[in-house]
């Protein structure tokens, strides 16, 4: 099995995972909530993540039935989590505007 340094940024595996919860401004942190209620939206679905990434020119792909650890709801409008690429093969950022998995969180609402 190869070590995680000499796996490339650019594997889907690499991605990183945005969860409905992180963005939903009915969570609270406890629940999942990763960013302040003011940015966050009612009950967003990994549909809607996936569609605002691509349009900001992201490469992203869903992975509709995965499920966040902390949902309680196994409803399938609450399933899904979107990977999304932050860094090329080079180790570059994809986009320079989104460093990291929060900024994206924060620009993306």
């Amino acid at each position: 099995m190869a070590c995680a340094a000499a796996r490339s940024p650019a594997d889907q595996d690499r991605f990183i995972c945005i969860y409905p919860a992180y963005l939903n401004n009915k969570k609270t942190i406890a629940e999942g909530r990763r960013i302040p209620i003011s940015k966050a939206v009612e009950n967003p679905t990994a549909t809607e993540i996936q569609d605002v990434c691509s349009a900001v020119g992201l490469n992203v792909f869903l992975e509709k039935n995965k499920m966040y650890s902390r949902e309680w709801n196994r409803d399938v409008q609450y399933r899904g989590r979107v990977r999304v690429q932050l860094k090329q093969d080079d180790g570059s950022l994809c986009l320079v505007q989104f460093p990291s998995h929060y900024i994206l969180s924060l620009t993306s609402c």
